[in-house]
């Protein structure tokens, strides 16, 4: 394959130049000279874009760990805040159902206790009339007697 470059090198320069260049001519030695420079500096960019690449890529790998820990983070604290406001809003309901409940045995208790002082009035009332009734029998008694 050296041998192809050569050739095609040797002819170029007749083809271009006009001048007739043999194997062993000194400006060959340029153009070997020029191949491996050029091998050896695209073999360094080589490794320079290789290390470059492993650079990006470790780069990337923390962006993706630094995005996932923040995010992480984020719905941690909207769980929390979320949390804390069903918290708040149950203790809410629980207060108004407390107080809801509260009046609701308070009116209960105050038509129960009505009701019990209408029930004493007419068991008061019943034990008059029963007492006026056994009076009234007595005195029947005593007369017929």
């Amino acid at each position: 394959m050296a041998t192809d470059k050569i050739e095609e090198t040797i002819k170029e320069i007749a083809a271009k130049h006009g001048i007739a260049v043999g194997r062993d001519d000194p400006i060959l030695i340029l153009q070997t000279i020029n191949e491996r420079l050029m091998q050896d500096s695209a073999a360094a960019q080589q490794e320079i874009l290789d290390r470059f690449k492993e650079e990006i890529e470790a780069i990337a790998h923390r962006w993706g760990d630094d995005a996932k820990n923040k995010a992480e983070r984020t719905l941690n604290a909207a769980l929390t805040a979320s949390r804390e406001a069903m918290m708040a809003t149950m203790q809410d309901g629980a207060k108004a159902v407390a107080e809801s409940l509260r009046r609701e045995v308070e009116s209960t208790t105050t038509r129960l206790a009505s009701s019990i002082r209408e029930s004493r009035r007419v068991a008061t009332m019943n034990l008059i009339a029963a007492s006026m009734t056994v009076f009234a029998v007595g005195l029947a008694l005593w007369a017929l007697t």
